[in-house]
């Protein structure tokens, strides 16, 4: 059902795949980048043009010199949107895709229809703190992300090549090491995001734990969340069925 091609952009290229049909949907992944087209993508699909994405500095991506931080990679897509010639889309974002998202949501707001954000990082709160991705090995970030064993057992059974991982750590450390998986400056322009957003959390997350979820819920103008019960930070994985379904659902209703 996906294609998969090189589209360059701003003399980038990057991985990018595609398919479904209906209204564009953009697919922003999280840190550990988009290896393979995972059951719930093939499912948005059935409703949604699916647009997949893999960021610069992630996987088969190039690695530009000018990425230094997320704001270089939301005027990035914006240009992405561009050239797609795509005036107005929705938005999933997982994680590091959801600061993504938001970042460029404050500087186009008019460019999204609504968005989807999953666990997403992006502020900070002092009554919770993230989880340290950077000092976590490969079994306790398994253990961190999921809460259903037989996600853990697959994910540490399956590891990124060494080169991929290498790649996708030293782009994430880039973008979220100093200030730790937020931009200080974000929650005050969070107002300027008038479009429908689910903040869809999963009720043990361990890396956005989920107070995060009810502090942008009390930033975002117009904000539902969506909590999903035994489920770590990955929902659209670990419960693809139920993940889709609200995610249809509540973009079907935003768009009537």
């Amino acid at each position: 059902m996906f294609t998969e091609s090189t589209m360059t952009v701003d003399g980038c290229n990057i991985r990018f795949r595609r398919g479904g049909k209906g209204p564009p949907l953009l697919f922003l992944h999280g840190a550990g980048g988009v290896p393979k087209i995972l059951p719930f993508l093939e499912m948005l699909a059935q409703k949604y043009d699916v647009l997949v994405p893999e960021h610069p500095g992630f996987g088969l991506s190039d690695e530009p010199e000018w990425l230094d931080n997320i704001q270089d990679l939301a005027y990035f897509y914006l240009d992405v949107l561009d050239q797609l010639k795509l005036p107005k889309v929705v938005v999933v974002g997982s994680s590091l895709g959801g600061w993504l998202a938001m970042e460029m949501a404050i500087r186009e707001p008019a460019r999204f229809e609504a968005m989807v954000l999953i666990g997403s990082a992006g502020i900070r709160i002092p009554e919770a703190q993230p989880g340290d991705i950077f000092l976590w090995n490969p079994e306790t970030a398994a253990r961190n992300t999921f809460v259903d064993p037989a996600f853990v057992e697959f994910a540490l059974a399956n590891p990124p090549d060494v080169d991929t991982g290498l790649k996708n750590k030293h782009t994430v450390a880039k973008l979220a090491w100093e200030p730790r998986l937020h931009n200080p400056m974000l929650a005050k322009w969070l107002h300027r995001l008038k479009m429908p957003v689910l903040l869809a959390w999963g009720d043990q997350d361990r890396i956005m734990p989920l107070p995060y979820a009810h502090a942008l819920h009390k930033l975002l103008p117009r904000a539902q969340v969506q909590v999903f019960s035994n489920c770590g930070h990955l929902p659209q994985t670990e419960q693809p069925e139920k993940f889709v379904q609200s995610a249809v659902e509540f973009l079907q209703g935003a768009a009537k």
